[in-house]
């Protein structure tokens, strides 16, 4: 068999097991396709009866029945054109739909970091598909979180392929979404310290939000109430912690829950500052030492800690946060683990001990008070300690690539000879007395 018929046939052997995995992936979420939450019953099957009696895409001439925003409010509307598809089905058949998106493009980043491997992708998305915590989000719970996590997903494989404006083109369509998208905001902020995303690439984000919004202008929405949709989000639930397996569950109740929904914020934002100055000090360190921008020096690998570790000390460390908002995370350690295997293989475990954990006790007891279990501040303990490795994996990956880099630049440099500076002035050298002066440039140390 010849060289191409050989890859040929390993390409189909590839997307054949593609396609066995895909239908298992179905399989497992035909039972939960008639499973009403409480979700469902209060917020989306209100919300479909609304648009489906007030005239279709008309309906959203006015949101106010709604707390998302237009573009899921989109989808309902679609879907209340296809009478033969039942509102529950076809609700879940939405999000089962971008749940593919999302392991399209666990596909792409792993192949992308193992280009040798064709079968680790293979993998990775038999893994995603069939993680507890996605499986019942849902083809169970009819929520769509695997919307803005696609979405999030292909932002940070653009990142990688280091195309800037198509990430932020990405991150603008999660952030329209869901603002849980805000989770890998600080990843944002660190890329475009780094040098990765230039900051005009930054406008792509206003400008997607502003045209998934402009229809709903169109149909004569007010402006301020459509733009505001997210703001009133913030002020409808007001305890620390919804089932979330955060930082809250480790804590004592306060005796002021604003004053420690406040501090919880702050305490967020000085996460975000402090990786944005471990940004800086990176392009500096690496500045001094290497010629060439510091974004040059950020490896994939830097790139995808330094996503994960963004999605997941955010939801863990805000308040208000819901049992399903480690979602994103849950798809982040797996593909952490694929790129480090034995240093972060217990990420993704840990993750799903308290992420799944989380939802059984809301899908178990729907209709109980937040936190009813004790066995919450164990799920948020596994976080905790998920959180310590990431951590302590990310900052030793940043210090092992500047030591292999400074190792690198003295084994190229001759014994005894002086550190070579990043640039250098041209010099003056005088001859003898009949000689011309002369201006000379400093050639690097060793060449003739």
């Amino acid at each position: 068999m010849s060289r191409a018929a050989g890859g040929l046939a390993r390409r189909r052997t590839r997307w054949a097991v593609l396609a066995l995995v895909v239908a298992a992936a179905l399989a497992v979420r035909v039972p939960g396709r008639w499973f009403e939450t409480v979700d469902y019953l209060l917020f989306l099957h209100p919300w479909y009866e609304h648009i489906a009696t007030h005239g279709g895409f008309h309906a959203l001439a006015d949101t106010g029945f709604a707390d998302y925003n237009v573009p899921y409010l989109y989808l309902l509307a679609v879907l209340t054109h296809l009478p033969a598809v039942p509102p529950l089905l076809g609700i879940k058949a939405v999000s089962v739909g971008f749940e593919l998106l999302l392991a399209f493009f666990v596909y792409r980043i792993t192949g992308l970091r193992h280009p040798g491997r064709p079968g680790l992708p293979v993998l990775a998305v038999a893994l995603t598909l069939l993680l507890p915590s996605v499986v019942v989000n849902g083809a169970w719970w009819a929520q769509s979180d695997a919307v803005f996590a696609a979405f999030v997903l292909g932002a940070v494989y653009h990142v990688l392929r280091q195309r800037p404006w198509w990430a932020c083109t990405f991150f603008g369509l999660a952030l329209a979404f869901k603002l849980q998208a805000v989770f890998a905001f600080p990843f944002l902020l660190v890329m475009l310290l780094l040098g990765r995303v230039p900051w005009r690439a930054l406008l792509a984000v206003p400008a997607v939000y502003l045209a998934l919004d402009l229809p709903a202008l169109l149909l004569g929405h007010e402006p301020v109430a459509l733009f505001t949709v997210y703001a009133r989000q913030t002020t409808t639930y007001g305890g620390l912690t919804l089932n979330a397996p955060s930082v809250y569950q480790l804590l004592p109740d306060p005796a002021d829950p604003d004053l420690a929904r406040r501090l919880g914020i702050l305490a967020t934002a000085g996460v975000v500052l402090t990786l944005a100055s471990l940004g800086v000090f990176c392009r500096r360190g690496l500045d001094t030492m290497y010629s060439g921008g510091s974004e040059r020096h950020l490896t994939g690998r830097h790139v995808l800690l330094t996503a994960t570790v963004s999605v997941l000390v955010t939801p863990f460390l805000l308040p208000a946060m819901h049992d399903r908002y480690f979602y994103l995370a849950d798809v982040f350690t797996l593909l952490a683990a694929f790129e480090l295997p034995r240093r972060l293989c217990c990420l993704p475990v840990l993750l799903q001990l308290a992420s799944f954990g989380s939802d059984l006790i809301y899908l178990r007891h729907p209709w109980a008070a937040p936190n009813p279990m004790p066995q919450m501040a164990g799920y948020a303990a596994a976080v905790a300690l998920a959180l310590a490795v990431l951590l302590r994996t990310t900052a030793g990956e940043f210090r092992t690539e500047r030591t292999r880099r400074t190792e690198r630049t003295r084994r190229t440099r001759p014994t005894g000879a002086p550190e070579r500076p990043r640039t250098a002035e041209p010099r003056t050298v005088t001859g003898p007395s009949r000689s011309p002066r002369r201006t000379v440039s400093a050639r690097p140390p060793g060449r003739p």
